[in-house]
């Protein structure tokens, strides 16, 4: 059985779903890899690293998708798919609720997985958590993009020409992205403060140094977030709750030189955190980095690739694709959860068995044996 690594032609993908690491293991357990010349040049892997573990280069598309097992990062294009043979496996991160090829990959007769749906709760499954894995890159990388358009240093100097303050910094949104961009921000010698919709983000925050922007609770509210996170559901607050953190939230961030923003909803646009009417309050050289911006955005005003400047001298960020910024690395990781993943489905004859009473296998499947299965609902 053959596995097959085309290269990515999304603009401004530079990684690649596998590296010579994940190839040697692929070949030792019996499956031959065809890899797309140039797929992996981008995240600083030669061809000939691919060919030294016993991988064959191949010089078109083509060649590549004519595997039993594709392997890539970003879901394949309607372009894509026609190249791809009927009945094959595809593994990648398809962003299924979005995405508006779902019936075309079903008509193929392929086997899809999408490695997002991941159910992060079970404990087997960490090591093959693409998001946390890329957003964990993400986070580091937003501070060091965020420091390179502002404009000061981020820590306390004293010299002789007099003292420099420590930037203020505001995250916002306490995930696995939100979390690193604390740690990296406080290494750089920042004052960081956060928000989360989820109160028992605040020892998370607190733990890595940073202040927590608390928000009065009433007894309710603690009792339905406690259990929230016990279950692993996110939790609803009321109305007084959201109102009083919108206040709390729009002082930190007027006051703040530079705020990043990683809230995302699967399913749904990114909830809107900053408005216009705050962003005029804050000062001339602070910056703004949307993380969201690919699904809506966090911040209005925020544009895809785009750095905008507002009439009181902000810098609005919308800064996609962040982990690509760091193609070696977030490459390497993400190969290995890919990997983690597929070998699942290995079987002793040198295929692949998908186990239909594995949580994993199903929660991934989207489609197979000409089925729909995922629910954009």
């Amino acid at each position: 059985m053959q596995i097959g690594i085309p290269a990515e032609i999304i603009a401004g993908e530079t990684r690649v779903a596998a590296t010579p690491d994940t190839v040697k293991k692929y070949i030792t357990a019996g499956y031959r890899v065809v890899v797309q010349a140039g797929a992996g040049v981008n995240a600083s892997v030669p061809d000939a690293s691919f060919s030294a573990v016993g991988a064959s280069i191949v010089h078109d598309a083509a060649a590549a998708y004519a595997s039993d097992i594709i392997l890539k990062v970003q879901a394949p294009t309607a372009e894509e798919i026609a190249l791809i043979k009927d009945g094959a496996t595809v593994v990648a991160m398809f962003d299924p609720y979005r995405n508006p090829n779902l019936a075309a990959f079903a008509a193929k007769n392929l086997q899809c997985f999408a490695l997002e749906l991941l159910p992060r709760t079970l404990s087997r499954a960490q090591n093959m958590d693409v998001l946390s894995s890329q957003s964990n890159l993400a986070g580091y990388k937003s501070v060091l993009l965020a420091a390179n358009e502002y404009q000061r240093p981020f820590p306390m100097f004293m010299t002789s020409a007099g003292t420099v303050k420590p930037a203020r910094i505001v995250i916002m949104g306490v995930g696995v992205a939100g979390l690193q961009a604390i740690a990296t921000a406080k290494r750089l010698g920042a004052v960081v403060e956060a928000t989360d919709l989820r109160p028992t983000a605040k020892d998370q925050v607190e733990s890595l140094g940073g202040k927590w922007l608390d928000v009065p609770m009433s007894d309710e509210e603690k009792e339905n977030a406690k259990k929230a996170a016990a279950s692993g559901y996110a939790w609803m607050p009321g109305p007084q709750y959201v109102q009083d953190q919108a206040v709390i939230v729009d002082k930190a961030v007027s006051q703040a030189d530079i705020v990043i923003t990683t809230a995302l909803i699967p399913g749904r646009n990114a909830p809107r955190l900053i408005k216009a009417e705050t962003v005029a309050k804050m000062k001339a050289g602070s910056v703004i980095l949307d993380m969201a911006v690919e699904t809506g955005g966090n911040v209005e005003g925020s544009v895809v690739n785009e750095i905008i400047t507002t009439a009181n001298g902000v810098k609005i960020m919308g800064i996609p694709n962040i982990p690509a910024k760091l193609a070696a690395q977030s490459s390497a990781l993400y190969a290995n959860n890919v990997f983690n993943f597929i070998s699942t489905l290995f079987n002793k004859e040198g295929g692949l068995a998908f186990n239909p009473a594995d949580d994993i296998q199903k929660a991934l499947l989207i489609t197979s044996a000409g089925e729909l299965l995922f629910n954009k609902k």
